[in-house]
């Protein structure tokens, strides 16, 4: 399973960016596709999650309502649109895909098995 990010750039507070994410390598409906971010002091942060074949979305209550997670099956690419960011924002951001039938909450970036290299998303003031 190869998972790719892109999208990731500067750009200013109150812009807004979309990532991409394309998967391949395997079937993808079965899986959970996680976004996260480095946090300070502790393992990567949940941003956002969508399944592939429901669309069931969440979000970390920090990003709810600036970031829109969707997906695109034909494509085999899942996206997070960014909307009004800050300097707080700025982060590598990773794609991640996690079984869904396996246990363990899909907040938590050890689910996960396999991860994209990350995009740098820099939000100047």
């Amino acid at each position: 399973v190869r998972l790719v990010e892109s999208g990731g750039r500067v750009v200013q507070a109150g812009g807004s960016l979309r990532l991409s994410c394309a998967a391949s390598g395997g079937t993808f409906n079965n899986y959970v596709m996680g976004w996260f971010r480095p946090a300070p002091g502790k393992e990567r942060e949940f941003v956002s999650a969508i399944t592939w074949s429901g669309g069931s979305i969440d979000y970390a209550d920090s990003v709810k309502g600036g970031y829109t997670n969707s997906r695109d099956n034909a494509r085999n690419t899942v996206y997070l649109q960014m909307m009004a960011l800050n300097p707080e924002d700025t982060a590598v951001y990773y794609c991640a895909a996690k079984w869904i039938h396996s246990s363990g909450n899909y907040r938590t970036a050890k689910e996960y098995a396999y991860w994209g290299q990350g995009t740098q998303v820099t939000v100047s003031s």
